[in-house]
């Protein structure tokens, strides 16, 4: 499962505690709905937001593709019973979060496998995605994921990182990540694209913002991501606009590519009152396949 198998451009989270904000995500525009069992949900309130989402997922057949479920990370002790409590509704896909390197996601991958036998899904079919930067330690792993089954998408975490590392506040005045968050952002990039996934945007926290939303999807998707998450539905429209492509950029990109279709075997050519050569026409290419042209 490679990155041009699967696309998903916004990722939309609802606490995995509440029958309302499930549905709600659910009947919105947004391509994967994480229903989460992390964060978003207190200790004590685990042991019924587990079966909250299974029932959830079960009377939802339709939708199974679609729905994703963000378990707690294996440094805790509620991990395998998330598993255990979620695979038999098939889940569309998997977020495994915090994660410390390689380990983690085959550890993920055998557990999956058992789980997946023992319900009657087929083996190896239920997607992942990774949280790839929360921990100080994963920011050294985020190259280490070339060929990890199911894993199709990487993305990172910026305020978990934040709590890792200590830091009192991961933004500067203009409210611009700082160093170390930009490069968080640009190694699950880098990460990404060495294991042929996709990567994914973290979440604006400002959900009230939408400008500023919209501004920071756009700047994000010229540097590469594929997709955002998003924490209020408020979020989705936008999200999934920002990562569809123009008419303007699909119709440059196939005048790239036709001119280069008629004119076989050169390197560069003229276009625009400009040179291109063949990167452009990947990155031409690329667009149009994202578009679906």
């Amino acid at each position: 499962m490679q990155a041009e198998s699967f696309t998903a451009r916004s990722w939309l989270f609802a606490p995995g505690d509440s029958e309302k904000k499930m549905t709600k995500a659910t009947g919105g525009a947004a391509d994967i709905v994480l229903l989460d069992l992390e964060d978003a949900v207190a200790p004590e309130a685990k042991a019924d937001a587990r079966r909250m989402v299974h029932d959830f997922i079960a009377a939802n057949p339709d939708e199974r593709h679609r729905l994703w479920v963000r378990i707690n990370p294996f440094d805790g002790e509620w991990t395998l019973l998330d598993l255990a409590a979620i695979m038999p509704a098939r889940p569309g896909g998997i977020m495994l979060p915090k994660i410390e390197g390689r380990a983690d996601v085959e550890r993920l991958d055998h557990c999956l496998s058992a789980l997946e036998v023992a319900n009657g899904i087929e083996e190896g079919s239920t997607r992942v995605i990774l949280l790839a930067t929360e921990t100080a330690a994963s920011m050294f792993h985020t190259g280490d994921y070339k060929g990890c089954r199911r894993v199709v998408a990487l993305s990172w975490g910026a305020e978990d990182l934040a709590a890792s590392l200590g830091v009192y506040d991961n933004t500067d005045d203009e409210g611009r990540y700082r160093f170390t968050f930009e490069l968080a952002r640009s190694l699950t990039l880098v990460g990404a694209v060495t294991a042929e996934v996709i990567p994914i945007e973290t979440i604006s926290a400002n959900f009230r913002d939408l400008d500023a939303l919209r501004e920071r999807a756009q700047r994000v998707r010229r540097e590469g991501f594929k997709g955002m998450m998003a924490i209020h539905p408020a979020q989705v429209d936008i999200i999934n606009q920002a990562f569809t492509p123009t008419e303007e950029e699909i119709a440059e990109a196939q005048e790239i590519v036709a001119l280069f279709a008629a004119n076989p075997g050169v390197g560069t050519i003229g276009f625009k009152g400009g040179m291109l050569d063949k990167p452009f026409l990947a990155r031409a290419e690329a667009l149009l396949k994202q578009a679906g042209r």
